[in-house]
């Protein structure tokens, strides 16, 4: 075989080799595109702590300091769109105990939120569950944005620190938990 013959050999396999890869490209770009579109393709409703704890950052921001978030006291839901609201417990061990009264959790929301009757725009927010059966949401600056009340669960035997349940017979509205007490969170159609 010539040298001639074997660079031609030779520029024929490289040639079908980026052929074969170029054949490949179009394959991923489609499954990069499915998975860009499967955040509506996925199933309405909560999402357990697992499920929550996969999508929501590790820390978060709030008044300063970095919270971390405490996955396994995480929930969310997903409503008919695709969008979230995420929420979850932080460690607030360096803040200020007048801080840490009002500041136990972290929402992360991605539509217009009924929170009882008021309504939350998108956005990530620090709320509690605080004295006088209220959930208070702050900004990421501290100051108060919302204040609703809660209500108590006197029948659950054995509260999760967080959690969320769908309403009984009221689609598209759910109880989110801290204990015993519970805030309806609903999207504002």
């Amino acid at each position: 075989m010539t040298n001639k013959t074997s660079a031609f050999r030779g520029l024929l396999i490289l040639s079908a080799f980026c052929a074969a890869s170029v054949g490949f490209l179009p394959v991923a770009s489609a499954q990069s595109a499915s998975s860009a579109t499967s955040k509506t393709e996925l199933k309405p409703g909560v999402l357990d702590r697992t499920e929550a704890a996969a999508i929501l950052p590790k820390s978060v921001f709030y008044k300063g300091l970095s919270a971390t978030v405490q996955g396994r006291n995480s929930a969310g839901i997903r409503f008919g769109n695709g969008d979230l609201v995420l929420v979850a417990l932080v460690d607030t061990s360096g803040y200020s105990s007048a801080v840490q009264q009002t500041y136990q959790a972290y929402l992360l929301n991605e539509v217009r939120l009924k929170i009882g009757d008021k309504v939350l725009p998108p956005g990530a927010y620090g709320f509690g569950f605080i004295s006088g059966d209220h959930i208070a949401v702050m900004d990421i600056a501290g100051n108060e944005l919302l204040r609703e009340n809660t209500t108590r669960d006197p029948q659950m035997a054995h509260p999760d620190p967080l959690h969320i349940v769908a309403e009984e017979g009221k689609p598209g509205e759910y109880r989110l938990y801290l204990g015993r007490s519970y805030v309806v969170l609903s999207s504002e159609k």
